[in-house]
């Protein structure tokens, strides 16, 4: 018979409905959902306070990469019509203060538990309950949702002699929350991806030298952020209903944006040019929406690629540096394209030099210098802008074991197997919100997040009216959906690319494509229609008398 889980004083475990892992956007949201439901509900955050990656993320520069009119929840019109967004672009203080700001709107905080790390959930067969162990302690739970994050737990590098650096090293996915001083110091910034193309041009401002080590070159595009004026924001408001519907529904990305018509090798090179150019000038993700199959054709995607390259060197004024700078081994897109402000413009600064460790691995960081091919480069502080074990490692990191006894860990260790990114076969009432194996991070999150907390919440309430105690993935069902994936990921080029969305930045992880990137609104249909089919795919069973008595 099961023992009852213990809580830290040795008295019965607190029980819940749902226990929600992270405090995130994610996690906000779908706590109010809980909350709507009647459902007692306990949400678990490592943070000091909620917002998830815009808690943790808080480096020089750090801002959405989709605009913030767009990157909102759109689940409460009045919300959504009063919070005033200031830049086109929103900056991480500002996204912060709204998620603090939903939280307190929507009284969230009383049910949300800080500074507590969720270490074990284990699935009883005998009570079809969870046990969720924490840093504080244990409870008991009907269901679980690992509202993680996909980038949220930060790649730390091994680097021979790390320890023994005598400065500050700081990692842009674990950012101090007082402010961080580079005044008259020489930085070394190891890593161009996302958040050092973000922060670089910010650090030069104040640092005496920047010393930026890049293995590869990313390609980016320029942001044009500017502030938000009332027009602006009216227009959205006036709306928002039908915008909010054409980018769940129209877009792949779910991203407004103007849908191609035609392929980029079927116009006449000018008139492509002229499009590119005007993409350009407007700025922000939607370069790579100029045609239809950038993404899938190869010829296609090296106009694109060779536009970009040219905008550098025309930007770049030493030419050795401009040919680092240009991308040369994955197409254009295949890596998340990074959106920047002056980024390329910052190395004809004098005080910023590139460091190409592809050719000269980093061998060694000494006491006060980092040594690359030989040669050591002096820096009084380090910023490590080395990413994330993105999509399942914040997942990793918990000991979820499901029927038999089976880890996750185990289950995944050859690349994370899911139905619909939202349940793994073996896990009852185990829900994830934009796991590996659904868009998430190939869109805009806020509408990934919105529809997966939606399709998680009437899935319970679905449950609740039948009498359902568990719920989980059929085996079939998981094998049908993952080889989906593949198959649609192979039949473009975003494998090619040595990149996080294959978890190839990983030594060890598996490198498979772990996102679907059939679009957000084919998905949504598709998960529309599993559910319209009584939960096609998933097994359910009906509450027993026995359970029922046990409960009482």
């Amino acid at each position: 018979m099961a023992t009852q889980p213990q809580s830290a004083q040795g008295k019965p475990a607190a029980r819940y409905d749902v226990v929600v892992v992270g405090a995130g956007f994610a996690g906000l949201y779908m706590l109010h959902r809980l909350r709507g439901l009647g459902l007692t509900a306990r949400v678990y955050e490592q943070g000091g306070d909620v917002g998830g990656t815009w808690y943790w993320n808080r480096y020089p520069g750090a801002r959405c990469d989709v605009e913030s009119m767009q990157y909102s929840f759109s689940f409460d019109d009045e919300l959504q019509q009063t919070w005033n967004w200031s830049e086109r672009y929103a900056p991480q203080p500002e996204i912060l203060r709204y998620a603090n700001h939903v939280a307190d709107r929507f009284d969230l905080r009383r049910d949300i538990q800080l500074d507590t790390r969720v270490e074990s959930a284990v699935f009883d067969e005998h009570s079809n309950r969870w046990t969720v162990t924490t840093s504080g302690g244990s409870v008991s739970a009907r269901h679980v949702v690992l509202a993680t994050g996909c980038l949220s737990n930060a790649r730390m590098p091994e680097f021979k002699g790390l320890r023994d650096f005598q400065g500050e090293v700081y990692h842009t996915g674990h950012w101090p929350h007082a402010p961080v001083d580079f005044t008259g110091l020489r930085v070394g910034v190891i890593g161009t991806g996302s958040s050092a193309i973000q922060s670089i041009p910010l650090i030069a401002e104040q640092a005496s030298q920047v010393l930026v080590f890049q293995r590869t070159a990313n390609f980016s595009v320029p942001a044009r952020n500017a502030p938000l004026t009332d027009e602006e924001r009216a227009r959205w408001r006036a709306d928002y209903a039908e915008l909010r519907r054409r980018a769940r529904e129209d877009m792949k990305n779910g991203i407004l944006q103007v849908v191609p018509d035609r392929g980029a090798l079927d116009d006449p090179d000018d008139i492509r040019s002229q499009k590119y150019q005007a993409r350009w000038t407007s700025g922000g993700l939607t370069f790579m929406g100029v045609y239809n199959n950038l993404a899938l054709e190869q010829a296609a995607n090296d106009t694109a690629a060779n536009f970009i390259r040219e905008k550098i060197a025309e930007i770049v004024e030493d030419p050795e540096t401009a040919r680092l700078l240009q991308p040369d081994n994955h197409p254009v897109g295949s890596k998340r394209i990074c959106v920047d402000t002056d980024y390329y413009a910052t190395f004809n600064r004098p005080n910023v030099k590139l460091v190409d460790i592809r050719s000269h691995p980093i061998e060694q960081i000494l006491p006060h210098a980092v040594r690359s091919g030989g040669k050591d480069y002096e820096v009084d502080a380090l910023v490590l802008a080395t990413g994330f074990d993105a999509m399942t490692g914040s997942v990793a990191k918990i000991d979820i074991r499901g029927r038999g006894g089976q880890t996750l860990n185990d289950k995944w260790a050859e690349g994370p197997r899911t139905y619909l990114g939202l349940m793994s076969a073996g896990f009852p009432n185990l829900f994830l919100i934009t796991g590996p194996g659904s868009p998430s991070v190939l869109s805009n999150m806020i509408v990934s997040i919105e529809q997966h907390v939606d399709w998680i919440a009437d899935c319970l309430a679905y449950m609740g009216d039948r009498g359902v105690e568990t719920m989980e993935a059929m085996r079939p069902a998981e094998d049908k959906w993952v080889a989906h994936v593949n198959e649609v990921a192979q039949g473009t080029l975003y494998p090619q690319a040595n990149s996080w969305y294959m978890g190839a930045n990983i030594p060890g992880k598996p490198q498979i494509f772990m996102p679907y990137i059939g679009g957000v609104g084919v998905y949504r249909q598709i998960c529309n229609d599993v559910a319209a089919k009584d939960y096609e795919g998933f097994a359910m069973t009906v509450e027993t008398v026995t359970h029922k008595a046990a409960a009482s």
